[in-house]
């Protein structure tokens, strides 16, 4: 037995463990990076003892999902929303898409797996992470008056906003960060302003784009249409 994969550091590691290993390799090198073997190596342990805690690669994604729900949710645990004359359940909308955007931004890599992985594994075997926050999201619309079809409503357009708008975001890539010249920035001179007149003429606001700000004035768009519940329990002016 190699002296790196002894009994002791075997000892040492959980799934927990494991995945905020898996976690800060991808941040710092990208999902090209993460391997079995690279993440072995990276726990000074062999391959092989990670099986115990994932099944392979695509367990591991998975559980890169997993990991990031849980502190989705652990930001959620620890902040509280802002005191306004909103009705409860939408603050706590925008609550939960401001932890679920700051987690994108620390882990800009992670959120396609975010957007992809779980479609394609049945509800009742997800995470407990995603299906936590899945339940909060349900419970609280549930609580304020909404039936449960008007619910799920409400929960799906939530979501495909809230990670659509994310998406949309982590696209503007800088081509040359140092440049002081928006166009030069964001590499649109390589654009003929002839073909592509709207977005030249738009790189200001590519410039500037406030990403928080856009999200949430988005996502209060399109809560804007949807009709207040009958019995709205969560009113911040007190009634009930």
């Amino acid at each position: 037995m190699a002296e790196q994969d002894s009994p002791e550091k075997r000892g040492r590691l959980s799934r927990p463990l494991v995945l905020r290993a898996a976690v800060a390799l991808v941040d710092r090198e990208g999902l090209g990076a993460l391997t079995m073997r690279r993440l072995a190596a990276e726990l000074g342990v062999e391959s092989m003892a990670l099986y115990r805690y994932t099944p392979g690669k695509e367990g591991l994604l998975d559980g890169l999902v997993e990991a990031y729900f849980a502190e989705v949710n652990t930001r959620l645990r620890i902040s509280s929303g802002a005191d306004d004359h909103e009705p409860e359940w939408r603050r706590e909308l925008r609550r939960i898409a401001r932890a679920f955007a700051a987690v994108a931004h620390a882990h800009p890599e992670i959120l396609p797996l975010v957007a992809t992985r779980p479609l394609a594994v049945p509800v009742a075997r997800r995470p407990a992470p995603v299906l936590d926050l899945t339940e909060h999201i349900l419970s609280v619309l549930v609580r304020a008056g909404f039936d449960d079809a008007s619910a799920l409503t409400v929960y799906r357009t939530f979501v495909a906003w809230n990670l659509g708008s994310l998406l949309v975001d982590k696209r503007q890539v800088v081509d040359n960060p140092d440049d002081p010249d928006p166009v030069l920035r964001l590499g649109l001179h390589r654009l003929p302003a002839a073909e592509y007149p709207r977005l030249r003429s738009m790189v200001p606001r590519f410039a500037d784009f406030d990403d928080d700000r856009e999200m949430l004035d988005g996502l209060d768009s399109l809560l804007n249409g949807v009709p207040e519940p009958l019995l709205d329990s969560f009113y911040g002016d007190g009634t009930s």
